[in-house]
């Protein structure tokens, strides 16, 4: 199945962090299909000063969405991601914003992810990576939601997707 992720860090080696998740889903055999570029972000929602690197991807998964949302939560585990109040500070946060076109709202895992279309750190680098894929549920592109999105947070592009390989370029 085809999935977006969305990555995040803002503690420590934020870049390090980043690359380490990606490392470690490889190693679950998630195949990287795209990734975009890292962006640091404003945090919103939080008491911290502590701005994030955010990226997406989009991989191809075995796993059905809640066998993949077990693997994602033991890799922020392993890297040292602690349960904690929400929206606090953290080494490496990982949500799957869309799974295909699949639709599932549960108390463990709702997908597409509930507030992926106000956030601008999720839509900007999901943008630049498929500006076409519509939203299951709202059933526009991600480039028309961007657009409709009020979130004026900022998000700055600090590195290329260029420095990463996709899956069909190896």
């Amino acid at each position: 199945m085809r999935y977006f992720l969305s990555l995040g860090s803002n503690v420590g080696d934020r870049m390090k962090n980043l690359n380490e998740a990606l490392f470690l889903l490889k190693n679950e055999a998630v195949g990287l299909v795209k990734a975009s570029s890292v962006y640091e972000t404003q945090p919103i929602g939080i008491i911290s000063n502590l701005w994030f690197f955010n990226q997406v991807i989009e991989v191809e998964a075995d796993f059905s969405p809640r066998a993949f949302l077990a693997v994602i939560k033991t890799i922020e585990k392993r890297m040292g991601r602690e349960v904690s109040i929400r929206n606090a500070p953290r080494i490496i946060d990982i949500d799957i914003l869309l799974a295909g076109k699949t639709v599932i709202n549960t108390k463990e895992i709702a997908i597409p992810h509930p507030r992926m279309v106000k956030r601008n750190f999720v839509l900007i680098p999901l943008k630049e990576i498929s500006p076409d894929t519509v939203h299951p549920l709202l059933k526009e592109s991600i480039f028309k939601l961007w657009q409709k999105c009020k979130d004026i947070s900022l998000v700055n592009k600090i590195m290329g997707a260029d420095c990463l390989k996709s899956k069909k370029e190896t």
